[in-house]
């Protein structure tokens, strides 16, 4: 089945009218990080069952696929088509026709939100500080507090020594504690650059008394001037008094005010559910542990940091409408995001006035999906079982490589459904394969496209890795057994803590560049407070 095409013009049309379009990058993760266009969304071909109705909540929107001409842009738009998708179209000549027709392609990946960080430190001239210049400061014992704004996992790896774990959302609202003394320096760290310019222009732009100033290029910088950095640190923000959140709350509704973030009710989310003409995403942005313990049905645990880092990855429809929900803290964590949305040209709005009685849902938020294909399941306890004793069942495993190499079942062979003829290939033929994944019900819509490839028997681990893990079998560790290369994950110069040091230099030398690639792709419509 072929598929229309749409060109250059009409995706550039549609994001410089503001007008709805999902514009989706269907190859893995590490080729898309290699080059793609500044709105061009990552959404693999092998996870869109798992992601297209929480990330597509409106079935008529106008999608476009993209890929580089292997293919997987008609693949992908067979599969949305399957799931009910009515207006799905394939870039005309993929990543090269983009490029032929004169748009500009960028690296790496959250490229609208590193960009926009750029652009807010060349408008605002954010402050910072050299490595040296930090370090200097923390061995003088001067009054200095560090804050890490990443997610906790990333702090918890490496951190700047002394630092404490306050991820981006959280600092209008727990600074005042962590630093009462107004002339207590601050410092404002993430892993490079993007996040630390965010959070010290967020305290800044909130009127926090103190001087605050960015680690400049964050832990890269950091060790790229030879300085150690401290692993498996835990300090975390602390809970703040009334008198704190009611300040807060002032500086932060002050700022969204400012930039222009429009105000909901619950009578408007009712509305905006029903409404079949317009994308709403619902975005609850406490933290995760706040979110399971009592939260609005319909809304996604979503925390404010992450939500201004990665927003393209939970929010693919430009020109869609995005409501924010803080319902303690005194909306600080909704208000703080949403003025930095709505400086990304988002249609933006924060609910207010919500009652502990209205957070009625408990719990992890569950992503919607299509109906599961009918397969045969079988228990992880019998996947033990025949593993142990029978030479003639093999497990293979869908997850992403991160999980997969984190903690996997004995033997199992790791594989990437986009390249599942080609893990086929490379995986030992035998009678039967026992399919698993994380999340569970991916390695179910993989079964009937690997049963069509084998004439051995195919059956679906019920519940998945979860279940094998609660059924307390082993695991093994480790990357072997690899039947695709680990295309799903580019690998960040920023993470981890082993990186080359050129790599890390090329990596900011290509962030201080985006301002420049900003100005050349003209679609973007941010502005700066």
């Amino acid at each position: 089945m072929s598929y229309q095409t749409k060109n250059y013009s009409f995706v550039r049309n549609k994001l410089l009218n503001k007008e709805e379009i999902a514009f989706l990058d269907v190859r893995e993760e590490d080729p898309h990080a290699r080059e793609h266009p500044l709105f061009a969304a990552n959404l693999p071909l092998s996870r869109i069952e798992i992601d297209a109705y929480a990330k597509m909540p409106r079935k008529d929107v106008p999608i476009v696929t993209l890929d580089d001409g292997e293919g997987y842009a008609e693949l992908a738009a067979q599969r949305l088509s399957a799931l009910g998708f009515s207006n799905v179209s394939v870039l005309d000549g993929g990543v090269q026709g983009w490029k032929a027709a004169g748009g500009e392609v960028f690296k790496d990946v959250n490229v609208p939100s590193k960009s926009f960080g750029e652009l807010v430190e060349s408008k605002r001239h954010t402050p910072s500080l050299s490595a040296q210049e930090v370090k200097q400061l923390i061995d003088n014992k001067e009054d200095v507090v560090v804050v890490d704004v990443r997610r906790f996992d990333e702090y918890n790896t490496m951190s700047i020594p002394t630092g404490i774990s306050v991820p981006g959302a959280e600092l209008v609202l727990r600074l005042p504690e962590l630093a009462p003394n107004p002339k207590t320096k601050i410092i404002v760290n993430c892993a490079g650059r993007t996040r630390s310019i965010i959070g010290t222009q967020s305290l800044i732009n909130a009127g926090i008394p103190n001087e605050v100033n960015a680690l400049r290029n964050g832990t890269i910088g950091w060790t790229l001037a030879g300085q150690e950095l401290d692993k498996g640190q835990s300090r975390k923000f602390k809970e703040v008094g009334e008198e704190t959140t009611a300040q807060a709350a002032q500086r932060a509704r002050s700022v969204a005010d400012r930039a222009g973030v429009k105000r909901a009710t619950l009578a408007d989310i009712a509305q905006w559910k029903s409404q079949a003409e317009r994308t709403t995403y619902f975005f609850d942005t406490r933290t995760p542990e706040e979110y399971e313990a009592g939260h609005l049905p319909g809304f996604r645990s979503v925390p404010g940091g992450q939500l201004v880092q990665e927003t393209e990855m939970v929010a693919p429809v430009r020109g869609a409408r995005v409501v924010l929900v803080d319902p303690s803290g005194g909306s600080v964590r909704a208000n703080m995001p949403a003025s930095w949305l709505a400086q990304m040209a988002w249609d933006v709005y924060v609910l207010d006035h919500v009652q502990t009685a209205d957070l009625s849902e408990k719990g992890l938020w569950k992503a919607p999906l299509p109906t599961l294909p009918q397969l045969e399941t079988v228990d992880a306890v019998t996947v033990s079982h025949w593993l142990k004793t029978d030479s003639n069942t093999i497990a293979i495993d869908f997850s992403t490589h991160a999980n997969y190499v984190k903690g996997h079942i004995p033997g199992s062979w790791y594989a990437l459904r986009s390249q599942l003829t080609e893990a086929i290939a490379k995986i030992p033929q035998v009678d039967r394969y026992v399919l698993t994944s994380t999340p569970a019900e991916l390695s179910a819509f993989v079964a009937p496209e690997f049963q069509a490839l084998t004439q051995a028997e195919v059956v679906v681990l019920e519940g998945g890795n979860a279940a094998w893990v609660a059924a307390e079998l082993d695991l093994e560790k480790g990357p072997s057994h690899l039947a695709s290369p680990p295309l799903d994950r580019y690998k960040r110069p920023y993470e981890g803590t082993s990186v080359d040091p050129a790599a890390m230099q090329a990596y900011l030398d290509w962030e201080f560049g985006l301002v420049e690639q900003l100005g050349k792709d003209g679609t973007h419509h941010f502005w700066v407070l």
